[in-house]
């Protein structure tokens, strides 16, 4: 995938994962982005749709309803939009998606998202709870096993996708390449996941946000090389990710591993899951798959 100079609010692919010196140096880096015009826009946003969340979060806290409505490959009852995507891969569109909360969170960040990929033509959008008082990465991720296994049953589909958010990106990715969730993700979107761990960590001396301190026993654990892994990982991060410290850690780079890396700019981190270009990048990529999960030519761009 090409690389593109991103415009404000625009997406960048193929940037360069973290080294050890861009982590000593982007801390500052992030500061003066942060303080940026522009920047105080988009904290505004995230603040409102903070405000919103803390709002829907109450009736995301009890467990999401498995299944729903099934319509198979019948069409008369989907707009356009839905009808051309179903029409242009009919197994790429049915392909289960499970979607993965963060640190303190539930499934209620994943409304807009999942509303926008219903309304792209993915006929099945799961999501999964797991404890606010989850304590080990390796425990969360054991539990999300169990949940994909399930899906799988329920389903019929050997493999699924997944798109996680912030923590739950750390957890998915152990998944993937520890436990070896491979053999049943085809691709995991994160989205501003700490991949190579965040400095704000640090403000919470719990068993939990110590995994994830840059340098942790979790974190070189996660990066060892993942040979002959099967899973596509799409990571989206933000230069301004109050979150995120240094932001660059959000994205990846792992032998073993095919990484496509999303820059955005100007976005917080509770508002990548809302973000028009984010939904519709994650909708696309999820199509660019065959049955195997290798990446196709081509697809048609939906607009978001």
């Amino acid at each position: 995938m090409a690389t593109q100079q991103p415009h404000d609010g625009d997406l960048a692919t193929g940037d360069p994962a973290p080294t050890s010196a861009s982590l000593r140096s982007g801390v500052v880096d992030q500061a003066r982005r942060m303080a940026t015009t522009q920047a105080m826009v988009f904290a505004a946003v995230e603040l409102v749709w903070a405000t919103t969340h803390f709002s829907l979060y109450p009736f995301g806290t009890r467990s999401p309803r498995r299944g729903g409505p099934r319509h198979g490959y019948r069409i008369e009852h989907l707009n356009p939009v839905r009808r051309g995507m179903l029409v242009a891969g009919l197994v790429e569109s049915g392909t289960p998606i499970l979607l993965l909360h963060g640190f303190a969170d539930n499934h209620s960040i994943f409304t807009v998202l999942r509303r926008g990929l219903l309304r792209r033509g993915f006929s099945r959008v799961f999501a999964m709870n797991y404890s606010v008082r989850t304590r080990d990465v390796r425990t969360a991720a054991a539990q999300l096993a169990e949940e994909v296994e399930a899906i799988v049953e329920e389903t019929g589909y050997e493999r699924i996708h997944i798109v996680a958010h912030s923590l739950g990106g750390v957890v998915a990715r152990y998944y993937v390449t520890r436990l070896g969730g491979d053999e049943r993700i085809h691709t995991l979107a994160t989205l501003g996941a700490p991949h190579t761990g965040t400095l704000a960590a640090y403000l919470l001396p719990t068993s939990l946000t110590r995994q994830l301190r840059p340098g942790s026993a979790l974190m070189q654990e996660l990066n060892e090389p993942a040979p002959g892994c099967r899973t596509r990982i799409i990571a989206f991060w933000s230069d301004t990710d109050e979150v995120i410290v240094p932001a660059v850690g959000a994205s990846l780079q792992q032998e073993g591993v095919e990484v496509t890396n999303v820059r955005l700019r100007g976005v917080g981190h509770l508002s990548l899951p809302i973000l028009p270009t984010v939904v519709h990048k994650i909708a696309t990529s999820l199509v660019q798959i065959d049955s195997e999960g290798n990446q196709t030519a081509s697809v048609t761009d939906i607009s978001a």
